[in-house]
């Protein structure tokens, strides 16, 4: 087997485990804290933590991704995150979980940040959609896992966070036989400024591919950290709640390719803009079915199909609208744009659940689908050709 195959699907699985760690805590945390009785507010600003973390050391990550490659970023953020989930279970309380969330939000920004950057730099431009749906895709295995640990928590309040710290160990540990690599050097960063400057050159490029990882990062964390709340007030019962975040998580697996594959033939502006628009409908349609179990299961496992990618091929939309010189710059901003996104969903979710009584919850997220479809169709544009970028 090819070296570059070895450490591709090395790669996507460690993204996998990464993935499930985040499936569980979400709910998980959030169950704990509500049958604490813990404020569905305080709830969601716990939950916020983890994206704060992403956000802090965003502006600092490129520099060192140029200076010392792929493989010391994945080792040091592997590391944080699984030290942080093994010590959960020694002290429950609000602002010793809230700091492990905020160091775990470190790490896999780390973890995520490198193999986002090195599967873009190493993927040719016509199997990048397969790629990044790929990596999509073992995310969505892995979170979908995730919440099926929630149940667990009835055996030892332990016991979920112990083994989702020892898969993390697991994978962490593959990452050392990985050959170190760099990315392209063409641009020199010395400093906090040059990074701002290039921060905005790349905005100028594809400001409009940043909304789709920002749309995956509300729905993710307003869906694990707000909706199991939103659910129990509605008498669904635990296993149900973790039930149907799976039926998501299930749904973006099975079209997670395809979807790729069609963006890589029909276009990623075309793609989003569907998907977005049949995302307003599912979810729409899931406030209908707001304690029916199987209504929710299905409109949940729909709504995955749709919107579950939206992640994967807005980072290939970005890849597809700026030259490779500034490819890692575009992915830190996938990554900033998707925390910022993150730590929206469970802070307005959490205020929504709270002071809006009559209104279904699932209209926030069906207002932010249709709004962003709509700009995408408005101020989107086609992907450039290699030629084009060359002469950037």
């Amino acid at each position: 087997m090819k070296t570059s195959t070895v450490r591709f699907w090395i790669l996507v699985s460690i993204v996998a485990i990464s993935g499930f760690s985040q499936g569980m805590l979400l709910p998980l945390i959030a169950v704990i804290f509500e049958k604490s009785g813990v404020s569905s507010t305080l709830n969601g600003l716990n939950a916020t933590a983890l994206y704060i973390g992403i956000l802090l050391i965003s502006p600092f990550m490129e520099l060192p991704l140029r200076k010392y490659g792929y493989k010391p970023m994945i080792i040091i953020g592997g590391g944080l995150v699984f030290i942080s989930i093994a010590l959960f279970p020694l002290w429950q309380t609000f602002w010793f979980w809230f700091f492990l969330r905020l160091v775990i939000g470190i790490g896999d920004h780390s973890l995520h940040f490198a193999t986002q950057t090195w599967i873009t730099s190493f993927s040719p431009t016509e199997k990048r959609g397969r790629n990044l749906s790929l990596y999509g895709l073992f995310f969505g295995i892995g979170f979908a896992a995730g919440p099926l640990m929630t149940p667990l928590v009835k055996i030892n309040a332990a016991l979920p966070f112990l083994l989702s710290s020892i898969l993390c160990l697991i994978g962490w540990c593959f990452v050392f036989i990985l050959k170190n690599e760099r990315p392209e050097q063409e641009v020199k960063l010395n400093s906090f400024i040059s990074t701002l400057k290039q921060f905005n050159q790349t905005m100028k490029f594809a400001w409009i591919a940043f909304l789709p990882p920002f749309v995956y990062g509300f729905l993710e964390s307003s869906l694990n950290g707000s909706f199991p709340i939103y659910a129990l007030r509605k008498d669904v019962d635990v296993s149900s709640v973790s039930l149907v975040l799976s039926a998501f998580a299930i749904g973006s697996i099975v079209t997670q390719l395809p979807l790729g594959v069609l963006s890589d033939q029909y276009g990623r502006r075309r793609v989003l803009m569907t998907v977005g628009f049949l995302g307003f409908c599912s979810f729409t349609a899931a406030s209908f079915f707001e304690q029916n179990v199987v209504g929710l299961f299905l409109t949940f496992l729909f709504s995955g199909m749709l919107v579950g990618s939206t992640f994967s091929l807005g980072i290939s939309y970005m890849a597809d609208l700026v030259p490779k010189n500034l490819l890692p710059t575009g992915n830190l901003l996938c990554g900033i744009f998707f925390s910022v996104g993150s730590l929206c969903g469970p802070l307005l979710g959490g205020l929504f659940i709270k002071y809006v009584q009559n209104i279904s919850f699932f209209y926030l997220i069906s207002a932010l689908l249709l709004a962003v479809s709509c700009i995408i169709f408005l101020f989107g544009r086609k992907s450039l050709t290699l030629e084009e970028k060359e002469n950037l």
